[in-house]
């Protein structure tokens, strides 16, 4: 599945949660992170999140695709993550 992962955390907690997805997926720019994953993964990255987030103050939201092809991205301006940069 394709996944789309944006956040809105503590200033205390906010490079913990970009360390910790950029195990899985690919930064995209500031609180935003996209790519493929397993149901497991997604699992794990789930659960790694609630370990790290205080579920009182932050926010996390998940966007599930079927496939990368099932939706349309479309960048206006600079891209400060390409995609075609990942190897």
């Amino acid at each position: 599945m394709y996944v789309i992962i944006a956040y809105d955390v503590g200033v205390n907690r906010v490079n913990h949660v970009k360390k910790f997805l950029r195990k899985y997926l690919n930064w995209i720019q500031n609180s935003l992170f996209e790519g493929e994953l397993s149901e497991a993964d997604l699992v794990e990255i789930k659960m790694g999140l609630k370990d790290i987030i205080d579920e009182e103050e932050d926010m996390i939201v998940v966007y599930r695709f079927r496939a990368k092809n099932t939706m349309k991205r479309e960048v206006l301006g600079f891209e400060k993550s390409s995609m075609d940069e990942i190897l």
